[in-house]
């Protein structure tokens, strides 16, 4: 039995973190756990039930022997009033005898009752133990989970960090430097315009100027 308790309260004082860190099935180890310690409080059950029959049954034993003697001290008085000296002494004999054995029986008829009832209550403390470790399963499991959940996604963020968004400032600037160049050659392409539009317009006014002078020369000769 103390093994037993030994065992569960080893259990619940290991760190269930680390346990469910190193386990590769951290829900599979959790239910193992419980399912040890209902074995545990079962053989804790049959060790109690054991305990509390053997105290039964030196209880039983005691109560008889006190019961013959005090028939046999009954018979020993009923002898002697009816002047059988022969048969209260043998009456006597046998009255002494159960007594004896009554006395004999109250030591360990003691000490088993002691063990029953520090049984009984460490029975006791472990079903407390394994409705509460019933409890915190479901618990553990989601929280270890979670934990684990919480694990990968910011490993997953680091990684698209690292890469991804990396990558994507890469050909941003790339997209950047490409917009630059097509506006400085829109700004080359606009300027070379103005430019040849300059000198189109300085060409068509040199030829009103022409046909100008050539119609007055015209009119003078007339």
């Amino acid at each position: 039995m103390a093994g037993i308790f030994s065992r569960i309260t080893d259990i619940f004082k290991a760190n269930i973190n680390d346990i469910l860190d190193k386990a590769e099935d951290p829900e599979k180890m959790i239910k193992q756990m419980v399912i040890e310690m209902e074995e545990a409080v079962n053989k804790a059950t049959t060790a109690v039930g054991a305990a509390i029959a053997n105290e039964k049954q030196l209880e039983r034993q005691h109560a008889e022997k006190k019961k013959l003697t005090g028939q046999w001290q009954r018979r020993a008085v009923k002898a002697v009033n009816a002047g059988r000296d022969d048969l209260a002494r043998q009456a006597l004999e046998k009255k002494n005898m159960f007594e004896k054995a009554a006395t004999d029986l109250e030591s360990p008829l003691a000490e088993a009752k002691t063990t029953s009832a520090t049984m009984r209550s460490q029975l006791e403390q472990l079903k407390a133990k394994l409705d509460e470790a019933r409890v915190r399963q479901g618990t553990l499991i989601a929280r270890h989970q979670a934990a684990k959940a919480k694990k990968q996604i910011s490993s997953s963020i680091a990684g698209v960090g690292d890469g991804a968004f990396a990558n994507f400032d890469k050909y941003e600037q790339k997209v950047l430097k490409a917009e630059s160049e097509a506006e400085a050659m829109a700004e080359l392409a606009g300027d070379t315009t103005s430019l040849e539009d300059e000198f189109a317009q300085l060409e068509a006014g040199d030829s009103v100027e022409e046909e100008l002078a050539l119609l007055k020369a015209a009119a003078e000769k007339k």
